[in-house]
């Protein structure tokens, strides 16, 4: 899982988004600032790859949250979380 906050006015979200996207092809984001990711790599990794796309003042999380307990309710894309978030 990938959080993040760009702090500043008139940030470049297209960047951080890129940069999220090539980590994998496998991905979901339906809010704002949370993405799902599937990926061979760790979450220190991650966390450098895509802070080097942000500032300074910028906040970043990243989880790894794979695993079978999880739950959602709203979300047209159910089957993406169902395939890619167990085990």
């Amino acid at each position: 899982m990938i959080g993040y906050d760009l702090d500043k006015p008139g940030q470049d979200y297209e960047k951080v988004w890129d940069e999220i996207k090539s980590l994998s092809s496998r991905w979901w984001h339906r809010l704002d600032s949370t993405w799902l990711v599937r990926t061979t790599l760790t979450a220190t990794q991650v966390r450098d790859r895509v802070w080097a796309v942000m500032d300074s003042n910028d906040e970043l999380l990243v989880i790894n949250v794979t695993g079978d307990s999880w739950a959602a309710k709203g979300f047209s894309s159910y089957q993406w979380l169902n395939d890619n978030m167990s085990g």
